[in-house]
């Protein structure tokens, strides 16, 4: 079901008025889906009737993104799209939904959100895919170039040459591989959609902007979380996993083989496995404290 919601929200600037764009499927208990940068909720279809099967899904248009409306902007203050303001926001929407706690994943961008959410304890636990804000500044500033290359693309091509490119294996390639270790994968739908929604998304350049004093070094006590790592990620590269288990000493380090930088779409198995594994509530106090580290 797809839907949206408005609601108040708490913010450091005083309680503003959000809309957020959501699908929601299934039954169990809740799990939260939070996207990447410039991209949208749909990057999970690929993994969501295998979640479904066993969790509440509710993925979520990040604000800005999507469906979801940027925050506003306007007296008396703009809203900034950084992380605590988004925490935040995330935070008032599961009230908003009345999900108690749920479990949150993210990948990217979503997978730093997934990690903040934990961290001021607003979630049962958390699965990270490739998060953003472990890296060097080198690696910053490569990503993000890389970021910015891929919008100025997506905003340049005609959309008649982007449903041409996404007919062909090469053509998604030539659109998507900086993302996906197996674009041929992807549906020419979804890589005709995704790169509009890459090209029309209103909280790209705020959210680049703010992430550009991310740097996350702190624990998240109390919660337990997984970080996985595609091997083949071209984008945020699979040695910010060892930091993040510097980190996050207690979190499980997972590598997924074969797996870009959005790993949905290259082993949806392999990823639902490893996101229900973390959020398993029966295995939840053990998960504290036995973690496994696969070494990346």
């Amino acid at each position: 079901m797809s839907a949206t919601l408005s609601f108040t929200a708490p913010t450091a600037h005083g309680p503003r008025d959000i809309t957020l764009a959501y699908a929601r499927v299934g039954a169990g208990e809740p799990l939260l889906l939070l996207h990447g940068i410039g991209h949208h909720r749909q990057a999970w279809d690929p993994v969501v009737d295998i979640l479904a099967t066993e969790r509440d899904v509710i993925a979520v248009d990040l604000p800005g993104f999507g469906q979801s409306s940027a925050l506003p902007h306007g007296l008396p203050h703009d809203l900034p799209h950084d992380l605590p303001t988004t925490v935040s926001v995330l935070g008032a929407f599961c009230a908003a939904l009345g999900l108690d706690r749920p479990h949150v994943a993210g990948n990217s961008l979503g997978g730093l959100l997934a990690l903040g959410l934990g961290r001021e304890n607003l979630v049962r636990s958390v699965t990270a895919l490739s998060p953003a804000g472990f890296w060097t500044q080198a690696e910053r500033r490569y990503a993000f170039g890389v970021l910015m290359g891929m919008r100025r693309t997506a905003r340049s091509l005609p959309l008649p040459l982007v449903e041409r490119l996404s007919r062909t294996a090469v053509g998604r390639t030539a659109l998507t591989s900086t993302i996906y270790a197996r674009p041929g994968r992807r549906s020419p739908e979804a890589v005709v959609a995704e790169t509009l929604a890459l090209a029309h998304a209103q909280g790209f350049a705020e959210t680049l902007r703010a992430g550009r004093s991310v740097l996350f070094t702190d624990d998240v006590p109390g919660v337990p979380v997984t970080v996985a790592w595609g091997d083949r990620d071209r984008l945020l590269l699979p040695r910010q996993g060892i930091r993040a288990k510097r980190a996050i000493p207690r979190a499980r380090l997972v590598r997924l083989p074969g797996c870009g930088h959005v790993p949905m779409n290259d082993d949806p198995a392999l990823v639902a496995r490893v996101l229900l594994d973390g959020s398993r509530a029966q295995s939840a106090r053990a998960l504290r404290t036995s973690f496994s580290t696969v070494a990346l």
